[in-house]
């Protein structure tokens, strides 16, 4: 993995706190940013989606006071 990739991928994964007020809006931010991701580091977009998806929910849903 070259270096450019990899702060890419750290961008992208930093970004994943961009919270919405529902479930659905949280599992959206998440799956376009993963879906950005994935883009850029020429990955799976469906995969970088359901990824983003997922880290975006659990991270609001853990943490509701930092969305």
């Amino acid at each position: 993995m070259s270096i450019r990739t990899l702060i890419l991928a750290v961008a992208a994964c930093g970004s994943l706190a961009a919270c919405g007020d529902t479930l659905g809006e949280q599992a959206l931010g998440g799956a376009a940013i993963g879906a950005g991701a994935a883009a850029i580091t020429s990955g799976s977009l469906a995969q970088g989606a359901a990824i983003g998806a997922a880290g975006n929910v659990a991270y609001c849903q853990l943490n509701p006071g930092r969305c």
